[in-house]
């Protein structure tokens, strides 16, 4: 590629902008969750159906996945600074206009225009980290958005269920605007890094606008709502035919138009292809471990909100104490070598959550978070260097846009594919521990929480009408437990898969001060 100046050495001014930005992210990522641990307040707040609660979400991640790719003819045709300041701009005025929601439909077109704007931050951050800094400020600088951008997941429940249950359910948005306004001040006056293009807003193909907001909406309604319709339903058939034809559509316009929306001669470039397959990886594991961990502390253990964020918080933690050892490591370590400790201390968490009992809380989950806590910055550090430093400056807002697309659509794929595994394997758990314990097995009897005298190895017999209503939710709260363990395990054996890919990854060359960025 062009060998193009590394950035000038970082100034206090410069490192002024990144927080500002990264706290603008921050506050993006931290929605998803906060909104998440309050849905029955806001489900009661604007009298929403309960088959329909779920869209408050969905709206925000299906918008929020068609912006994410566009990041890098924005910042192109804006600048990275007008990007994200009007970015900012209205993720704050749509968190204004969620809190003063009178009913659901209102909401959702609020979210979809805030998961739209919020979208729009992540990729701008990572990108500006990689023509802002180098060398081991850029390291640092990776840190401090990444620790913003983990924390962020493990953080929201916790502020989520303090926040309602001290005020109410708009403040959940109102908490935005005032955070919102400040970042978007410090990051325009601060950060500048190029400059707008205005003429580049038609000469690029518009037209492959469309296919890719079809496209990427419909495989997040396919991904959202098979696992409960059924794969083989009549309209999510027809919605993966659009989506398909949509997908061929838009990558046949971004290989063959001489002004594409998205650039994908970036994939040529081996590491950032296989980067962007461990941001997948690493998406469905950060994702589908936020999701099953609280479901299950919610579902099995009868927790509160805040408890739930105060379990989850040794996750956050760990990601703060592992963050200056990964800071001293990354540079002097082989990225690869990095990559194993960090995907293999990931994928242990996960598959850990695997042996879950219904009995299991705060000290039987305690070494698994330590330990995907600890991993997460050693997989996000040398994944995001190796897709991203050996390209060329001017490819890399459109090259990060892409890179946090598919940590996005792991996360996305990963859901679906836990949801069809809790739909699916529940009911089959369900069954079995019936009949072992008709057949009176001991230790299905221990596991589902009864009584063991009873269970002998001979067969119970008939059972009363009142032992069945004792045993009945046992049971199913032991089977889910079950399909819990199934969903972790299917997880963690993704990732440990994905790291068979690490012999085929290139070696990352390091620049020293001064040399150029290739």
């Amino acid at each position: 590629m062009t060998k193009t100046a590394i950035p000038a050495p970082a100034t206090a001014k410069t490192w002024i902008g990144l927080f500002a930005m990264s706290f603008g992210m921050f506050m993006a990522i931290l929605d998803i969750q906060i909104v998440a641990s309050s849905l029955p307040d806001i489900q009661v707040g604007l009298r929403i159906p309960l088959e329909q609660l779920s869209w408050v979400q969905t709206a925000y991640l299906m918008a929020e996945i068609v912006a994410i790719p566009l990041t890098g003819w924005l910042s192109r045709v804006m600048s990275t600074r007008g990007a994200f300041t009007a970015g900012l701009l209205g993720f704050t005025a749509a968190s204004v206009a969620c809190a003063a929601s009178e009913g659901f439909r209102s909401l959702v077109a609020a979210r979809i225009v805030q998961g739209f704007c919020g979208g729009l931050l992540i990729p701008l951050v990572f990108s500006a980290i990689f023509l802002m800094f180098s060398g081991r400020d850029r390291t640092r600088a990776t840190i401090v958005a990444g620790l913003m951008a983990m924390l962020a997941p493990t953080l929201g429940p916790t502020i989520g269920g303090f926040i309602t249950d001290s005020y109410s359910w708009r403040w959940l948005f109102l908490v935005n605007v005032g955070p919102g306004i400040a970042a978007m001040l410090v990051a325009a006056a601060t950060v500048a890094i190029d400059r707008a293009d205005w003429r580049g807003f038609g000469s690029v193909d518009l037209l492959a606008l469309p296919l890719l907001a079809v496209f990427l909406g419909t495989l997040q309604l396919i991904l959202r709502e098979a696992p409960h319709r059924g794969w083989s339903d009549g309209r999510m058939l027809g919605l993966m035919l659009i989506c398909v034809g949509c997908g061929a559509g838009m990558i046949h316009r971004c290989r063959h138009h001489p002004s594409p929306l998205l650039d994908l001669s970036v994939f040529r470039d081996r590491n950032f292809t296989f980067g962007c397959c461990f941001s997948f990886v690493l998406g469905v594991g950060l994702y589908g471990a936020t999701y099953l961990l609280p479901v299950f502390l919610g579902v099995v253990r009868y927790h509160e909100a805040f408890e739930i964020g105060e379990i989850m918080f040794v996750t956050g933690a760990a990601q703060l104490a592992i963050a200056p050892i990964a800071a001293l490591a990354e540079p002097r370590i082989d990225v690869r070598l990095l990559m194993l400790v960090g995907f293999g201390l990931f994928a242990l968490g996960l598959v850990g959550n695997g042996f879950m009992t219904p009995q299991t809380d705060f000290w039987g989950l305690f070494w698994q978070q330590l330990a995907r806590g600890a991993a997460i910055m050693l997989c996000l550090l040398p994944t995001t260097s190796l897709a991203l430093s050996g390209l060329d400056p001017v490819h890399v807002p459109n090259a990060s846009g892409l890179f946090n697309l598919m940590r996005n659509l792991g996360g996305a794929i990963g859901l679906a594919l836990i949801d069809t595994m809790l739909e699916w394997r529940a009911p089959a758990h369900i069954g079995a521990l019936v009949q072992r314990l008709l057949a009176g097995d001991a230790s299905a009897a221990r596991f589902v929480g009864l009584p063991t005298e009873r269970f002998t190895g001979v067969p119970i017999g008939d059972v009363d009408e009142a032992t069945r209503e004792l045993v009945e939710p046992l049971v199913r709260r032991a089977g889910l437990v079950m399909a819990f363990n199934d969903a972790w395990l299917l997880v963690g054996g993704l990732v440990l898969a994905a790291m068979l890919l690490l012999p085929l990854l290139r070696r990352p060359r390091r620049a020293a001060p001064g040399d150029p960025i290739l």
